[in-house]
């Protein structure tokens, strides 16, 4: 790995000397492997947790300083819970928390992927080793100087034991390549808007192509003859040029139609004319979780070789103040033909999506769209930070995202969508206003604005990830400010619903 953690399987054995990681559950009781390897141990375990109060609930540790019997560093005891099988996402959450309880300068370590009950079966490691990976993820680069005891080895070894190495290398391929999406997604979130501008993000998904990603950029010129007047709107005031970037994975049969991915790519949003207040401003330059996220995913896609046919189009703009933004009650034509009145610059995203929706369904008639973006702060006072709001206008996919979200634990809860809302966002002058003019529904009104460039005819979700895409709440496979989130709660998706 580029950050110097290497995570490989090996067979059961005896532990190397650094940190040996075991699991257990709530009644302390070992698997076979794992017994074996503790050997006398096991009673100073037993006489430590009843001491400590350790019990074995899940995600619960118990640690063990050079521990009589052992020749290791340190033996932590992860506690799985009741004795009962644990889902996908209980597995990341053990691979998280054992990633978590390695110390900081330590260079090598081993965990026995082994649950009371018997060795993980080779998916079961890989999710384990999923876990740990997307917990070991950390953005440091703009870091000159760091003390001695921040500072990890150059290079960390942990071996993952398990009972059949080949399969369990075999069925990690697939999860390295959603894990690859994840970081890269959090990457784009991270770095910040005096480095990753529009153009800049643009250059970036040109990467995807090492893995079969055909990548098309869209410059201002293609905008215009395209009609991408409310996308562009947004980006007229930066002096940053707004661009387009269309990606595709042919994975699927010829001619069959793709699947749809919309992201908000909004590098850096001061909400423009209508400027927001200087607190926390600096978060905005993660206003381009939705286009990271699309990234990532198509990335994740192609590496892991998805039978299926996929688009990824994402709107990259800076929403800035500047004697050419744009300004409340101007009119734009969009690429639909339909007209908006700005009432609000800072109601930026749905313009941007507006656009790039409508592109989407007329040049690719897919199979679905599924749009994300931090859009409203309304979402975050609904919702918190725990789920994302899933605004659609067919219960079918709907239903298959909630479950995919229930799945991977990247939750998602359905708002409503009504006509009634519709009257919150007439305009005297155009066909539609940007905002609907109250604190009321605002995360519904947004919704509402965008379903208008969508075709009926085709199935649609808009997730609304402002709480959950920067700044979110801190995870045992998260730490880091800017989460990838969607990427493995839309790849779930696609595999389970729509691959040939």
């Amino acid at each position: 790995m580029a950050d110097g953690l290497k995570l490989a399987f090996g067979p059961f054995g005896a532990p190397g000397p650094g940190v040996f990681i075991v699991f257990c559950d709530d009644k302390l009781k070992f698997g076979r492997a794992t017994a074996d390897a503790l050997g006398s141990a096991i009673d100073l375990v037993r006489r430590a947790a009843k001491a400590e109060h350790f019990t074995g609930n899940s995600g619960s540790a118990l640690e063990l300083i050079v521990p009589a019997g052992l020749d290791v560093a340190r033996l932590v005891v992860i506690g799985t819970g009741k004795a009962a099988p644990l889902a996908q996402k209980d597995r990341l959450k053990l691979g998280g928390v054992a990633m978590g309880k390695l110390p900081v300068k330590a260079s090598e370590g081993t965990v026995f992927a082994e649950l009371p009950g018997g060795a993980m079966s080779a998916d079961e490691a890989a999710d384990l080793v999923q876990g740990m990976r997307l917990r070991a993820y950390a953005f440091d680069r703009y870091k000159t100087r760091r003390k001695d005891d921040d500072k990890p080895p150059e290079k960390r070894s942990i071996t993952i034991a398990v009972g059949d190495v080949a399969a369990a290398r075999r069925a990690f391929v697939a999860r390295e390549a959603v894990t690859g999406g994840v970081l890269l997604a959090r990457d784009l979130v991270n770095e910040p808007a005096n480095v990753l501008y529009p153009d800049e993000f643009a250059r970036r998904t040109l990467a995807l192509k090492k893995a079969g990603v055909a990548v098309e950029v869209l410059d201002v010129a293609a905008m215009k003859k395209l009609g991408m007047n409310a996308l562009l709107g947004v980006g007229q005031g930066s002096a940053h040029e707004s661009r387009v970037v269309v990606m595709r994975w042919n994975g699927g049969k010829k001619g069959e139609a793709p699947v749809a991915f919309i992201g908000k790519g909004v590098c850096f949003d001061t909400g423009g004319i209508s400027i927001k207040p200087a607190a926390a401003m600096e978060d905005m330059k993660g206003d381009m979780g939705g286009a990271a996220c699309v990234t990532g995913l198509m990335q994740a896609l192609a590496a892991r070789k998805a039978k299926v046919n996929a688009v990824g189009v994402i709107g990259l703009v800076e929403n800035m103040p500047d004697g050419k933004a744009q300004r409340p009650g101007d009119i734009v034509t969009s690429m639909s033909g339909q007209t908006i009145e700005i009432i609000n610059t800072d109601a930026e995203g749905r313009l941007v999506l507006a656009d790039c929706l409508w592109y989407t369904a007329q040049r690719f008639k897919p199979k679905f769209m599924i749009d994300l973006a931090t859009l409203t702060g309304a979402i975050i006072v609904a919702l918190g930070q725990e789920y994302a709001g899933m605004f659609a206008n067919d219960d079918e996919l709907a239903e298959r995202l909630d479950k995919a979200g229930a799945a991977t634990g990247e939750k998602v809860w359905r708002m409503p969508l009504a006509p009634e809302y519709d009257k919150m966002i007439d305009s005297k002058f155009a066909d539609m206003k940007n905002t609907g003019g109250s604190r009321w529904g605002g995360a519904i009104t947004a919704a509402q604005f965008i379903k208008r460039f969508v075709d009926d005819k085709t199935p649609w979700a808009h997730l609304d990830v402002a709480g959950t895409a920067f700044d979110s709440r801190q995870t045992d496979i998260n730490k880091s400010w800017g989460s990838g989130w969607g990427v493995r709660l839309l790849d779930r998706l696609v595999q389970d619903y729509y691959e040939g």
